[in-house]
């Protein structure tokens, strides 16, 4: 899935390219050398053709001019004190890149192709919010490393710094509040996530390049933070047609489906990153509401992609919670747009089948159990179920060394500012096990539940006041034993 470049990028480029430069003048200030000068005439401005011709005669020449030779300087360095220099070498590297691909092989052969780009990745004016010479070397840059991680299955360590000084950089431009810096950095991060190698880096540094994808994803749904999402756990998120200017909190189209692109790119890793996604950036319940309110075909195609990555690798642990987070329903909701992409068609009718395979073996227990492991609890049937409780409280806090408890206790510990309805819930389920099987009272007082649902009492909110006492009552009866 190739992407066009960026447009900011593209008009950056096309701006530099037009400017004037006054290439004599820097040789007379010994800026660069006549040698430079001429290896530069052979490739600027000409024909493609040309060009060609010129790189194929002169490939060390040419590779040398760029990154240098030894302890030759390469043309970055020497002209580092005339950045209206820089900028335009960075364009005219890119451009030779893009048009012949075998220069890019002979650039990344070079003992250390990065180490006279790395420093243009510092920025030299913070106040600066769009600093151009970061941007292009950082687009020069992916260039080069995409090439490099497909180039060998066993990267340098040469590469793989360059690869994390780059992921660190576009991450903080995937921070910014500018919707072009974004776009920029989500596009550079697909350009080079393109091997294992490249995938497990991204994932190593997620708490800067995952992050804040999420960020963009969550306002895009329009939920804020992974703790307010009530409205999507909830299924209660309205189905809309989104403009064509894009979703909620000022996501466009296209940047939306960009970022759906790298992390369909990282899916591929599913083993490794499937129940991290959905652990700390509820990526299941997020996917199934865009699901819901996709606004584009091409979209949904990555969605359910997406979705049959990580849940064909991690059936055990994320299908239980696909189906709490209502993912039959949106399927449902996909199949009545009659679709004609053959590839999300094959996509959804594998994650039905694969829905509907674990249905078939799903218990009450199992549906209990996968919801409390989801970290978020809603009010289904197990809840109110006197049957439920009767048949299964010994299990719930036995089975694998009192989990699902410990779980509860997390879950109860949490504030729940947007969404009280949780900490009901599970001062309900406290008060049920009480009840069904009062000698394990120690056990949930170990885990500090009885204090948890004391300290409710006083809530504000009635629900949970009145669940709190009920659960509190049941822990009397037993108090004078």
């Amino acid at each position: 899935m190739a992407l066009d470049p960026s447009a900011y990028i593209g008009a950056l480029q096309q701006n530099i390219r037009q400017r004037p430069l006054s290439w004599e003048g820097a040789v007379r200030a010994k800026t660069i050398t006549d040698a430079d000068l001429k290896k530069i005439k052979g490739v600027d401005k000409v024909r493609k053709e040309q060009r060609k011709q010129a790189l194929d005669a002169d490939t060390k020449g040419y590779v040398a001019l760029f990154l240098g030779d030894g302890d030759a300087p390469s043309i970055f360095q020497a002209a580092s004190q005339r950045p209206e220099l820089v900028q335009y070498l960075l364009v005219l590297a890119g451009d030779l890149i893009e048009d012949n691909p075998d220069f890019v092989s002979a650039l990344i052969k070079h003992p250390n192709p990065y180490q006279h780009l790395l420093p243009l990745l510092k920025p030299t004016n913070p106040d600066d919010t769009k600093p151009q010479i970061l941007i292009l070397t950082s687009a020069l840059l992916s260039k080069l490393l995409s090439a490099a991680v497909l180039a060998s299955d066993n990267p340098s360590p040469n590469v793989e710094d360059a690869l994390t000084q780059l992921y660190l950089y576009l991450a903080g431009l995937a921070k910014s509040s500018d919707a072009e810096l974004k776009d920029i950095a989500v596009q550079e991060f697909s350009a080079v996530l393109r091997t294992k190698f490249s995938r497990a880096l991204f994932w190593k540094l997620r708490k800067d390049t995952v992050a804040p994808l999420f960020e963009i994803l969550r306002a895009a749904a329009g939920a804020n933070s992974k703790d307010s999402d009530s409205t999507l756990w909830s299924g209660e998120g309205s189905v809309r047609s989104v403009p064509e200017s894009g979703l909620a909190g000022g996501v466009g189209i296209q940047l939306l489906y960009h970022v759906l692109l790298v992390l369909w790119q990282l899916s591929f890793e599913g083993t490794a990153v499937g129940d991290g996604l959905q652990d700390e950036h509820d990526i299941l319940i997020l996917y199934v509401h865009l699901l819901r309110i996709s606004p584009k075909e091409k979209a949904t195609r990555l969605l359910l992609s997406t979705l049959v990555n990580l849940l064909s690798t991690n059936r055990n642990t994320l299908l239980p919670t696909a189906v709490l987070a209502r993912l039959p329903a949106a399927l449902q909701i996909v199949s009545s747009r009659h679709h004609s992409d053959p590839d999300l068609l094959e996509d959804l009718t594998a994650l039905t089948e694969m829905i509907d395979e674990y249905t078939k073996t799903q218990t009450t227990f199992d549906e209990y159990a996968a919801e409390v492991r989801s970290g978020h609890l809603r009010w289904s049937p197990p809840h109110r179920s006197a049957t439920f409780w009767s048949e299964n409280a010994r299990r719930i806090i036995e089975e694998n060394n009192g989990e699902l408890p410990r779980k509860l206790a997390e879950i109860l510990g949490k504030p729940w500012d947007t969404d009280k309805q949780v900490l009901a819930i599970g001062c309900n389920d406290i008060a049920c096990l009480v009840k069904e099987v009062p000698e394990k009272r120690p056990v949930l007082e170990r885990l500090g539940l009885k204090a948890r649902v004391m300290e409710l009492m006083v809530e504000p909110d009635e629900t949970v006041r009145w669940e709190s006492l009920r659960a509190v009552g049941e822990w009397l009866r037993y108090s004078f034993e």
